[in-house]
């Protein structure tokens, strides 16, 4: 045990209480993804005291690692990038997201796996830092559609059950359920229901942009989105997941060749998709 008047050890080599305080401060503007560093003078300075002093960047490492987070990136491109660990008291659940049925809590989890994707159809628009995708809410909705069709045919050439127990819509898949949900609805005054396809794909690209993950950019085909870099870091580390995998192999979405579009549906494809569903372009 140390003497009572012994002084307590620096948190690393070099740093005082000072240099903790702006470890903290920098994770903290890390947690407002919406702030850019470019327009942040103390933002910008922290961030150079990352890059260029080692110490400093470890002890900043340290807070973040102590409050749950996972660091991304560090750069002026993209700011303090953080994503909150499983059991971060900054973890969003999806229970939270969407109190809703449990049904419902599947299909918009569907929601922003199927932005992820269309956001980033190929592994090269990941791997490029100067990479960004467009989505649209019409074009989402459509684009799951699809696959929800691609999926259906699957199941019945394996051969599985496609009319699951009426009154039991837990075992239903999530394809299922979407592909039975109103893609528009509206209320007497025009607005979109919130419990329709295009509702939720619409909350979900409303939360995006909360997260700093995509920025509106106008009103066209539902809603029209930008990706930021911070998304661009968030699917990346998501990019391996088997659901993600899932949903890029069925071939709606090109991610081989260079000019990755969605691929069009067969003539013969009765998919009652939204009118005038935007697809986003990829270039």
């Amino acid at each position: 045990m140390a003497p009572p008047d012994a002084a307590p050890a620096p948190a690393a080599p070099g740093m005082t209480p000072a240099d903790a305080a702006d470890a903290a401060r920098l994770v903290a503007f890390g947690l407002q993804p919406k702030l850019l560093p470019a327009r942040d003078v103390e933002y910008a300075e922290l961030l150079r005291r990352h890059r260029d002093e080692p110490a400093f960047a470890r002890l900043t490492d340290a807070v973040a690692a102590g409050l749950g987070l996972i660091v991304l990136e560090v750069s002026t491109r993209a700011g303090m990038a953080v994503t909150a660990a499983e059991d971060s008291v900054f973890a969003v659940r999806m229970g939270d997201y969407a109190r809703r049925a449990a049904t419902d809590r599947f299909l918009h989890g569907l929601a922003h796996l199927a932005v992820a994707a269309l956001a980033f159809p190929r592994p090269e628009d990941l791997a490029d830092d100067g990479y960004i995708g467009r989505v649209t809410v019409n074009g989402v909705d459509a684009f799951v559609r699809q696959a929800c069709r691609r999926l259906e045919e699957r199941a019945e050439e394996q051969g599985e059950n496609t009319d699951p127990t009426t009154g039991a819509p837990g075992l239903e898949s999530a394809w299922r359920v979407y592909a039975r949900r109103s893609a528009t609805g509206a209320t007497k005054d025009a607005r979109r229901l919130a419990g329709s396809t295009t509702g939720i794909v619409g909350k979900a690209a409303a939360f995006l942009v909360d997260s700093g993950f995509l920025q509106r950019t106008g009103d066209e085909s539902g809603g029209t989105y930008r990706t930021t870099a911070r998304y661009q870091l968030q699917v990346r580390d998501m990019a391996a997941s088997a659901a993600m995998a899932e949903l890029l192999e069925l071939g709606v979405v090109p991610v081989s060749d260079g000019g990755a579009t969605l691929l069009p549906p067969d003539e013969s494809d009765d998919l009652d998709l939204v009118a005038d569903a935007g697809l986003p372009f990829h270039s």
